[in-house]
């Protein structure tokens, strides 16, 4: 739309096009006339504009985020579908600092942990929100044996090792491409993990997308080859609380997990290998159920993560396909968190290291059980346990897995 001598033209997917001035002369080459015309017309044209829209656009953006202590750039991306839903998402770890949905009221809100700079992320934190690997969970001692070699990993986890070792993805700058699409927007992060990174063998090429539907979905697509035989199990560890930036703990959620059966843990929260019912213990969340309603019982796999801290076996009725994995309502706001997956189980982390000591976004204090975490993944220590699925990734193969966030309002 031009408005006398503006171009005001807004471009397909919601995005404004430059404000170009334009000199204009009349037909016969009057300067004057060129001149005063446009300013005389503009008040019979304004009558004819439409008001501004206040509905949100898709839209995808970048801006910088500061620097690492090792001096590499880290870009910001924020993405907006028509319904309001905001991710940001930095470089550094793949970590999606923001997150805002709207509550049954429509009133948007944070509903991630997480920290307003790159500083303290740079520093160290309880991976909030991060892309872990090259794998995600624990491996007991530290060492596994692929096709008769014995490999040893960093301890960062009292005697196991944990969620990539000491600098995991969640600790590397990725690069991250945007994208636009007739009905989402996204970005698509990769990392070369080289061989013995972090002990691991084989150079590692990583590709994860998130994407954000017009539907309200949050897709995160995980893409990864190898030139030699690695596990690789790959995750999004987001801390969660659907009450938004105000609330305090995350008891009075309630969740549901599609999943019989559990593995319980030893002192060191490595599984023993059982498959064990969840029927009759504090960890059947197969009816919705409140977080806090059972997580202080006196049960030994309580008192082994100091609430829950454990890893679901969902119960797939197809092996390879997308299916529900959980479902997380909040009360007061209304809020619904639906999670579908193609990853044979789900960790379930109730927050339970979190202790106050961490200042997070806007000056809030992160308590005991201010967040929770739902990990899709293939179970801990699986390199160690034959009885487990495989994540032994071969030259020549794909890992490929998709886990998707659906967002609504219930209740």
């Amino acid at each position: 739309m031009t408005i006398g001598n503006v171009d005001t033209t807004v471009w397909p997917g919601g995005r404004s096009g430059p404000t170009r001035m334009h000199r204009r002369s009349n037909a016969a080459g009057g300067s004057v006339h060129g001149l005063l015309a446009p300013i005389f017309a503009l008040p019979l044209l304004l009558p004819a504009c439409a008001p501004p829209d206040p509905t949100p656009m898709r839209s995808i953006a970048t801006a910088p985020f500061g620097t690492t202590s090792a001096g590499d750039a880290v870009t910001l991306f924020t993405m907006t579908n028509p319904a309001g839903i905001e991710v940001r998402a930095i470089t550094y770890g793949g970590i999606i600092t923001t997150l805002k949905t709207p509550d049954r009221d429509g009133n948007l809100d944070d509903i991630v942990l997480g920290f307003d700079s790159l500083e303290p992320y740079d520093a160290g934190s309880p991976y909030f929100g991060s892309i872990i690997g090259r794998y995600g969970n624990r491996i007991a001692r530290g060492q596994f044996t692929l096709d008769g070699e014995t490999f040893t990993l960093a301890t960062n986890n009292g005697a196991n090792h944990l969620h990539g070792g000491d600098i995991g993805f969640d600790k590397v700058v990725w690069t991250g491409e945007p994208f636009e699409r007739d009905d989402a927007v996204g970005v698509v992060f990769t990392y070369t993990s080289p061989d013995g990174e972090e002990g691991y063998p084989g150079t590692l090429e990583v590709r994860v997308t998130y994407t954000l539907t017009d539907a309200g979905e949050l897709i995160f697509d995980y893409h990864a080859t190898a030139d030699r035989a690695t596990p690789v199990n790959l995750t999004q560890h987001s801390y969660f609380n659907l009450a938004g930036t105000a609330a305090d703990d995350i008891l009075g959620h309630e969740l549901t997990i599609d999943a019989s059966r559990y593995t319980p843990v030893d002192t060191t929260l490595i599984p023993t290998g059982e498959l064990a019912p969840v029927e009759g213990t504090p960890f059947d969340f197969l009816s919705s159920t409140a977080i806090g309603s059972r997580i202080d019982d006196d049960h030994p796999q309580l008192a082994a993560g100091l609430g829950y801290d454990h890893n679901y076996v969902l119960d797939r009725t197809d092996a390879d396909g997308l299916q529900r994995a959980a479902v997380v309502y909040e009360p007061f706001t209304g809020r619904t968190l639906e999670i579908r997956t193609e990853e044979p189980g789900i960790q379930f982390y109730s927050g339970n290291f979190l202790d106050g000591t961490i200042t997070g976004k806007d000056g809030r204090i992160y308590g005991h059980r201010s967040g929770f975490c739902l990990e899709t993944q293939h179970y801990p220590d699986s390199p160690n346990q034959p009885g487990f699925p495989s994540t032994v990734l071969r030259p020549g193969e794909e890992y490929s897995t998709r886990t998707v966030l659906i967002f609504g309002v219930g209740g």
